[in-house]
């Protein structure tokens, strides 16, 4: 399997005069990608800039980060012809590997805008380098700039950031910096979620388990659904004790806590998000807490029950 280390540039509506396209508030312009074998080796390179066709200004912001005016991308070839050869470039073995997901999201908006078969029909996994490194080197919650990971290892800043080739080789450098280890902790692109209970993704990971549904058309319908509500151990599957009732503190995020006689207090969060098409879906986490972390969810149960009763 090879990794596709690719980064992306993108404008934007600059002015009232150009009114931003809701499927594509984001058009990319600059393509830039390395291909590495399983040793972390580059085997290929891909960078290529692309002709405008939704905003013929380039904004102002952009325009100064990446340094580029909008006259010399007019040579270049369209995003359908350079997507496709991007696509078939990368192969048919690979993962994708990008710093933060937004990039595969802004990439699969762009695709579909000019019909370009997605790339799944369900959610997929890749590899988001910005939270391995704050797995390898920080508090695995911190998200950090790419230039800050750059410093933080001391990796030489040879070319300037902000273009996507750039960009993408120096993810590529604090990519090949992370040990073997801390690639178990995979992330899921959810551009396309399952269409079926059969296709929801779970997955256990090194300390807790995460689980995505599949759409649905509401908060109430999510929150009667019985996969989703369960309170189950995610190391033995089977239902255990509720110590803790569902609750919810700002109606966006839920939290429970069961008991398995096995293996201890098991907290699950679940996240009500909205898909791109408008409706919702559910990401679940479950994970073994210690009792003092059970204590403090209580509280913030309490504490909740008394802001609501103020109210």
């Amino acid at each position: 399997m090879n990794y596709i280390v690719f980064d992306l540039e993108w404008n934007q509506s600059n002015t009232g005069k150009e009114k931003e396209i809701k499927e594509v508030p984001f058009e990319i312009i600059e393509i830039g990608a390395l291909k590495l074998n399983e040793e972390f080796e580059i085997i290929g390179e891909f960078n290529r800039l692309i002709k405008p066709q939704i905003y013929r200004e380039m904004h102002h912001i952009t325009k100064k980060l990446i340094h580029l005016r909008i006259e010399q991308l007019q040579g270049e070839k369209l995003f359908k012809e350079v997507a496709e050869e991007f696509l078939s470039w990368c192969g048919s073995d690979f993962m994708f590997c990008t710093w933060g997901p937004l990039d595969l999201t802004e990439l699969q908006r762009n695709m579909r805008y000019y019909k370009i078969p997605p790339l799944s029909d369900r959610p997929f996994k890749f590899y988001d380098i910005q939270k391995l490194f704050s797995i390898a080197f920080e508090d695995k919650k911190s998200r950090r700039t790419l230039e800050y990971a750059i410093d933080f290892l001391d990796i030489k800043k040879d070319i300037p950031f902000h273009r996507a080739f750039s960009d993408a080789c120096y993810t590529a450098k604090v990519l090949t910096c992370i040990e073997m280890w801390v690639f178990k902790n995979i992330s899921f692109d959810v551009f396309s979620l399952p269409k079926s209970k059969k296709e929801e993704v779970f997955e256990i990971f090194d300390n807790y388990a995460k689980y995505i549904s599949r759409e649905f058309d509401s908060k109430q319908d999510i929150l009667e659904d019985r996969e989703i509500m369960s309170t189950k151990c995610y190391l033995c599957r089977k239902n255990i004790k509720r110590k803790i009732k569902w609750f919810s503190p700002n109606g966006k995020h839920y939290y429970s806590i069961g008991l398995c006689n096995n293996h201890g207090y098991v907290k699950a969060k679940v996240r009500i998000r909205k898909a791109e098409n408008e409706k919702l879906y559910a990401v679940k986490t479950i994970k073994l807490i210690p009792e003092s972390e059970m204590v403090e969810i209580k509280e913030k149960k309490e504490r909740t029950k008394k802001n609501i009763s103020k109210e």
